[in-house]
């Protein structure tokens, strides 16, 4: 039974509900666990019943209200302060949660400090559910994940779950206070929580293991937001929810990480220090009762003294984010800003951009709010103390210091195009090494989204990826390789007849990191390495490089004859999975069975949505189909379908006639949720060609449905994105050259 007691006010002498407590009673079986929001205080056993009654919760919203029964085994540890935490999972598989637990003990000693306010309830439960849609729910101190969100094992799980594991540990953590403690006041503020979580969860997480480098994988999150609000069919951070229904499409990459990401660019702005008494401030001010976007600005103005509000809602009350584009003209440089849109088309938007800038070195920094369309800075002002041998400026590539690098360490929320002189010694100072790895990572991304939104050739782009040959940074790395997989798949849609050299060209530019790192982990070597190797062996098979296929598939074969091999250490396992599906087909199946098979005998969610991320980079079109069948039998538990769904060029199409035909079954399945958005945006936003994008609109428009609208549109027009791009790179007269050439180059 759930009593609820509440309290109310009159607003324009209307009758309004405050805020409510809850006071919960569970009877279910005896030999079952029972949790909820806070500690139970009574037990009644009666024969095969038991009686729960559990302490009145404080003030807090009704969608954080929780209950679990179930049989589960679990951890426990104290807080410095007496709070127990435990983390609950199914029987027998306790000890995956020792890690997770550990993080959350530490993690709310950390934000105590932090927001200056000590966690509110007497315990924190922490549990893994089997079937879990989300990643996780930040329910008050009952917080529910998915298994591969909270389990850690040490055997089986790789780097990047372990990663996973404490950021979203972090982030559901933070919620107890930026959600829990101090609510939302409608879903329009939803980003407030969202995004907040997500940045503080990086801060979190570098504090515990500064040795990830997170900050520098928080561009990832960056990247996300920055993909996503390039669309004309973006949305502000800050949207008007009129129904319930509308609610589960704003939870996405604006949201959570463009929201995270202008955190940053705010706190970055403001300083460190003033933005954290602003924030324990806003949290004992607005503790047990609602808050919303203006609040949170109120007070950071307050404690800083800057226009915060001015500043912000030029960023959070419209939609997308401003390209600014940096040339020398009469030894000033000259800023310009206008909104980015990958479609190419011109936008009306303009913001407050807070400009940072290095010119030659990291001593000479200078940073000013671009307020109006352009500017101009005097060049030597802008260099002031880092060059004694007259302007800046000067000629060639003698000196290193001649480069200008625009929104430095990425903190900004927003593109810069270079001109080509800017471009040419940006390329020479990341050759030369005198960048840091986000500022390296910043002139690689922006590069391809001008690339992709026809502002700059791929001509241009290739040439600056032969730069990155002896990148040696993990998340520069990891978005290289991710970029070239695109930029293969659009190659071979506009000059097919170049996709071999262009693979060529792939397969030599990782061939130095591959050979650095090589198969087997070293003694001591980094989470960082580990994470990498994984990531290069995985494209150097999709890239189709012979000596990388043969060695995975001798050590896969190792695997299968003994699942503890040293051969096929977790962190490499999907490569070895996404090689051995290289050369799948219906006439040489037996090792897309044996995949099978491994995936049958695990229990372990983590290598199960291993396998199903692999199996469809088969270019097999029956094996392709066999695999999207598979993701609907019930050997996949629904929530992990979405793991299975992005095939290999080769399966498009494929992919697309499966969804047609599996629609009335999917929406039936999957519709009420968000998941059924994933379906729609991973097999139709590959597509690069208009017809493609006619025919998927005519299907929808007959059997679409009001919950996937915004995705079907955001989807639809990177179909048109891609198909302009291209016409574009169809256009480019030198490109074959080039890649012969940067192909055959020899390092």
């Amino acid at each position: 039974s759930f009593d609820i007691f509440s309290s109310t006010y009159e607003h324009n002498g209307e009758k309004k509900n405050m805020a409510a407590t809850f006071k919960i009673t569970l009877e279910v079986p005896s030999e079952l666990v029972a949790l909820s929001n806070m500690p139970a205080f009574d037990v009644k056993v009666d024969g095969n019943l038991k009686t729960v009654q559990y302490m009145e919760t404080p003030i807090m919203s009704t969608y954080l209200v929780a209950v679990v029964v179930g049989l589960f085994d679990y951890v426990e540890d104290l807080t410095p302060d007496g709070i127990r935490v435990q983390v609950y999972c199914q029987v027998g598989k306790a000890d995956q949660g020792k890690f997770a637990l550990d993080v959350a003990v530490k993690t709310l000693g950390l934000y105590k400090e932090y927001f200056a306010v000590p966690y509110s309830l007497p315990k924190l439960d922490m549990i893994a559910i089997p079937d879990f849609a989300a990643g996780a729910m930040e329910n008050y101190g009952l917080v529910t994940y998915r298994e591969t969100a909270l389990l850690y094992d040490d055997k089986h799980s790789a780097a990047a779950n372990k990663q996973r594991v404490s950021t979203v540990v972090a982030h559901e953590l933070a919620h107890q206070w930026f959600g829990n403690l101090v609510t939302m006041e409608w879903w329009t503020h939803l980003w407030l929580n969202e995004g907040f979580a997500t940045w503080v969860s990086y801060l979190a997480t570098d504090s515990l293991f500064p040795e990830w480098q997170i900050w520098t994988q928080f561009l990832n999150e960056s990247t996300e937001g920055l993909r996503l609000d390039g669309l004309a069919e973006s949305h502000p951070i800050e949207v008007e929810v009129n129904h319930a229904c509308e609610i589960d499409e704003i939870f996405d990459a604006i949201s959570y990480r463009k929201g995270a990401s202008v955190i940053r660019m705010l706190q970055s702005y403001l300083g460190p220090e003033c933005f954290q008494r602003a924030l324990a401030s806003y949290i004992q001010r607005y503790a047990c009762s609602n808050a919303k976007t203006e609040d949170l600005w109120a007070v950071l103005e307050e404690e800083s003294g800057e226009p915060v509000t001015k500043l912000m809602n030029s960023w959070t009350k419209q939609k997308g984010y401003p390209v600014v584009t940096a040339k020398v003209k009469d030894q000033k440089l000259e800023f310009e800003q206008s909104q980015f849109l990958l479609s190419g088309s011109p936008g009306d938007g303009q913001w407050i951009v807070p400009i940072t800038l290095c010119c030659g070195s990291y001593d000479a920094c200078r940073n000013f709010l671009l307020q109006t369309k352009s500017e101009a800075l005097d060049i030597m002002e802008a260099s002031s103390c880092s060059d004694s041998q007259g302007s800046l400026m000067e000629a060639g590539k003698r000196e290193t210091n001649s480069w200008v690098k625009i929104n430095v360490d990425q903190t900004g929320f927003y593109r810069v195009k270079y001109d080509e002189e800017l471009s040419a010694r940006l390329r020479y100072a990341i050759e030369s090494k005198c960048l840091s790895a986000t500022d390296r990572y910043g002139i690689l991304d922006d590069s391809y989204a001008l690339c992709m939104g026809c502002q700059q050739s791929l001509t241009s782009l290739l040439t600056l990826f032969s730069a990155y040959r002896e990148e040696v940074d993990y998340t520069v790395l990891s978005n290289l390789i991710s970029i070239s997989y695109k930029v293969a798949r659009i190659a071979a849609d506009a000059a097919p007849e170049l996709l071999d050299c262009i693979k060529l060209f792939f397969i030599n530019l990782f061939q130095y990191s591959a050979e650095r790192i090589g198969w087997d982990p070293k003694q001591g070597e980094s989470h960082l390495d580990a994470m990498l190797r994984g990531e290069l062996l995985a494209a150097l098979s999709a890239f189709g490089d012979d000596a990388t296929l043969a060695e995975a598939r001798k050590r896969f074969h190792a695997f299968l004859d003994d699942r503890n091999t040293p051969l096929l250490p977790p962190d490499i396992r999907r490569a070895a999975y996404v090689a051995v599906m290289q050369n799948v087909s219906t006439s040489n199946r037996s090792d897309f069975d044996s995949l099978l098979r491994v995936y049958r005998e695990t229990d372990l969610s983590q290598e199960k949505t291993r396998i199903l991320g692999s199996l469809g980079s088969s270019r097999d079109h029956d094996i392709i189909l066999e695999v999207l069948n598979f993701l609907l039998s019930s050997e996949v538990r629904s929530q992990d379908v979405v793991y299975g769904l992005a095939v290999s060029r080769e399966g498009r199409e494929i992919a697309w006639n499966w969804l047609k035909d599996n629609w009335e079954h999917i929406t039936k399945t999957w519709g009420s949720g968000f998941l059924i958005t994933r379906f729609v945006r991973e097999i139709v936003s590959p597509f690069s060609s208009y017809e493609k994008a006619k025919e998927a609109e005519e299907f929808f428009a007959i059997h679409g449905k009001p919950s996937i609208a915004r995705t079907l549109k955001q989807s639809i027009e990177r179909v048109h994105i891609n198909a302009k791009w291209v016409q574009s790179i169809q256009c480019e007269k030198h490109l074959g050259e080039a890649v012969k050439e940067l192909a055959y180059r020899n390092y």
